[in-house]
């Protein structure tokens, strides 16, 4: 038992310890159907969807966030908009199938990262990764990102 409490206390930042608290809130008796069951449902129908795009496909290419990179620090008063930084992510978490982020470049005004997310059909790791370092040797070196 301590080592579970000290891994959940010490192991976790703020914001995975906010996420914890939202979802296991969600699953607590009187709203498990309210929010559980009809997530499932919407959970099912972004996964139907990802499977048609990719029999069409390899891999789906998608903004990994609506904005460049922040400066460490900058949404620790504003969990919100932290958490809507993910929001281009949330769908391929929900639908389970591999990805992964890569910078693509600097942003003209802020000189951070701009991320791109890759991801494919379910267990083709090997196939994304292939796709992803074929994707980095192909484009230019961008640099270092402002201020390091």
């Amino acid at each position: 038992m301590e080592c579970y409490t000290a891994s959940r206390s010490l192991g976790f930042g703020k914001e995975v310890k906010r996420r914890i608290l939202l979802g296991t809130y969600a699953l607590s008796s009187g709203y498990y159907d309210a929010y559980y069951t009809k997530a499932a449902r919407v959970r099912r129908l972004i996964l139907q969807d990802f499977q048609a795009a990719l029999e069409q496909c390899d891999a789906l290419l998608a903004p990994a966030s609506p904005r460049t990179a922040w400066k460490f620090g900058t949404f620790v008063d504003d969990p919100l908009a932290a958490f809507k930084m993910d929001i281009l992510t949330s769908s391929l978490n929900l639908a389970g199938f591999p990805g992964l982020s890569l910078p693509v470049g600097l942003g003209a005004d802020s000189g951070l990262p701009v991320g791109l997310q890759l991801f494919g059909r379910a267990f083709d790791e090997a196939g994304i990764i292939g796709i992803a370092a074929a994707l980095e040797a192909a484009m230019p070196r961008i640099g270092f990102p402002a201020g390091l």
